[in-house]
């Protein structure tokens, strides 16, 4: 999935978290929107990010920023459901 483009004479490096960036947005935008209830698809999101990086710990792709950023969105995702059952 990784691929190398060239856009204004700059390479480029695609990577999975140039997907998952687009998703924490789509989520903060829907959290916005519909309200903490939509919590849940961060909640997978983030727990699918954290299989992921798991995953790439023996292919040597592992990054701690990425595993961080990937529990960081589970403990608020997890702070926003309780938010909403103490409602």
């Amino acid at each position: 999935m990784e691929e190398e483009r060239k856009t204004d004479g700059k390479r480029y490096q695609f990577e999975w978290n140039d997907i998952r960036a687009v998703i924490t947005l789509v989520n903060v935008i829907l959290i916005m929107i519909y309200g903490l209830s939509i919590s849940w698809f961060g909640l997978a999101v983030a727990g699918l990010g954290i299989i992921k990086d798991l995953t790439e710990i023996p292919d040597g792709k592992f990054r701690y920023s990425s595993l961080v950023m990937h529990l960081t969105n589970v403990a608020l995702n997890v702070f926003f459901l309780i938010q909403l059952a103490n409602a």
